[in-house]
């Protein structure tokens, strides 16, 4: 029982929890989390900032800033004084962390950074973007972070105790739970056609690309299992979300998933810019194809809808020029469908992969396969939290579909406190990685792997694929 409060692991589960389980008195009419901030793409500052939930629109979007930092503070402190930890040093390090953390994030959601349709572009009034989507603010924190811990390893080291990367990883994946149990049980509500070939992005991405992108690896770039399996859960199940929890099932080091993210961030916004272009150029015919392909090869959530929303306004531009008039929306809901059924799945495939580790991969020759206690032992308890979440919201939504907008709301409130996680981390990895480090790992050698995966048999496969499952398939005529 005391190992239920004496180790991060345990205390990421708490703490999603907690935050779980407050954003839930939505339910009952308790909007107890409406008033995290929510941070807007900007051009003026001063709308950068706002409150998540309705119910708190006449909060200053700053008081909102305060407020999320503060809640975020006394939970994280509550577990650092339980796990033994310098209150005083965790509480100064957490504050400096945070603040510097959000600014990045901020600057990533900056609209010539973050915008990346036409319309939006046209929204806010510039002709360039880079389209890095806001998922860029993940970039930015890493980059400050690596600044910080190898030119300024004094302020580095005055930061260590609050430098957690691990615990804020394993809280994010928690609450990630939740949202992504919204969105499976919003998901019975999808035309059936599409829904149906929407489980085609199971067997692709978990049993093809995963398989191919571990061999790859392994036997030509000579990456250890360790880098290996958090390279091939980037690249072809969920980018972000999928190494994150990869990295936390075999007990991986925390640069490793964070260092494979960054790649599938980038990759994602090259991706964006290409893919759309080249489906209306070669799908005219096939929207549903070119919609569904965009699910099945871009990684990131945010570049996955961009991609489907592009493709559905130049494609059905095409078919207007001859006479035919799509709906709006079908072709990003192929993109969008597909992708849901692909993020469904990383807890099972993290569990999958935290048994195999366990009993395999560190199991030391003429050592005995290892007992149940001692793989429950071993196995990252941040899992067992993110099924919790996934499932109550998964059951929830099936038993009372009128209950859906609620629980949209609530997790889109928790969400807020997940990006913010994800954040922390990626800027507590820049603290304690060492740029000599990094290039000993190889990390040159892992871009190299992921643009001969991604355009060597990901693009192509996932296109067959959408062909196979939707082909035929076109948007109902408009009117």
């Amino acid at each position: 029982m005391k190992k239920l409060f004496k180790t991060e692991d345990w205390w990421s589960v708490w703490i999603g929890l907690c935050v779980f389980v407050v954003s839930l008195f939505t339910l009952v009419g308790a909007d107890l989390l409406g008033w995290g901030v929510k941070t807007n793409v900007w051009m003026d500052l001063g709308k950068a900032l706002g409150v998540v939930s309705k119910a708190y629109a006449g909060l200053p979007g700053f008081v909102a800033l305060i407020l999320t930092f503060l809640f975020m503070l006394i939970i994280m402190s509550v577990g650092a004084k339980v796990l033994g930890m310098n209150l005083r040093k965790f509480v100064i390090g957490f504050t400096i962390i945070w603040w510097i953390a959000y600014l990045c994030w901020l600057i990533g959601s900056w609209a010539p950074i973050a915008v990346n349709t036409p319309a939006d572009m046209q929204k806010f009034g510039i002709n360039f973007s880079l389209r890095l989507t806001g998922e860029s603010g993940f970039i930015i924190a890493l980059l400050v972070g690596l600044v910080i811990g190898n030119f300024f390893k004094g302020f580095a080291g005055y930061l260590k105790e609050a430098t957690r990367p691990e615990w804020y990883i394993k809280t994010a994946i928690v609450i990630l739970g939740a949202g992504l149990g919204v969105k499976a049980a919003s998901s019975t509500g999808l035309a059936t056609a599409v829904l149906f070939r929407g489980l085609c992005a199971i067997v692709e991405a978990y049993l093809i690309y995963w398989a191919l992108v571990y061999f790859v690896s392994r036997r030509f770039f000579k990456f250890s299992p360790e880098w290996s399996a958090v390279l091939a859960s980037g690249i072809s199940v969920c980018g972000v979300s999928a190494a994150i929890a990869t990295g936390g099932a075999i007990r991986s080091r925390p640069v490793v998933p964070v260092m494979v993210a960054s790649l599938v961030v980038i990759f994602a916004v090259v991706e964006l810019i290409i893919l759309p272009a080249l489906a209306a150029a070669i799908l005219p015919s096939q929207p549903m194809v070119a919609g569904a392909w965009m699910g099945l090869a871009v990684k990131t959530d945010g570049a996955a809808v961009a991609s489907g929303a592009i493709t559905d306004a130049l494609i059905r531009g095409k078919a207007a020029e001859i006479g035919i008039k799509w709906q709006e929306g079908w072709m990003l809901m192929a993109a969008t469908t597909t992708k849901v059924f692909i993020d469904m799945f990383i807890g099972i495939w993290a569990f999958v992969l935290a048994v195999v580790w366990t009993t395999v991969i560190d199991r030391k020759p003429g050592e005995k396969a290892a007992g149940a206690g001692e793989i429950w032992n071993r196995f990252p308890k941040f899992v067992v939290g993110y099924f919790l979440t996934f499932v109550i919201m998964l059951v929830l939504g099936l038993i009372s579909p009128n209950l859906i907008d609620k629980l949209k709301l609530a997790s889109g409130e928790a969400d807020v406190f997940r990006v913010l996680f994800f954040v922390l981390t990626f800027f507590s990895i820049g603290l304690v990685s060492d740029f000599k480090q990094l290039r000993a790992e190889g990390i040159g050698r892992l871009a190299v792997v992921y643009l001969v995966c991604l355009f060597g048999f990901i693009l192509w496969i996932g296109l067959a694929i959408s062909f196979i499952f939707f082909h035929g398939l076109t948007p109902p005529l408009a009117g």
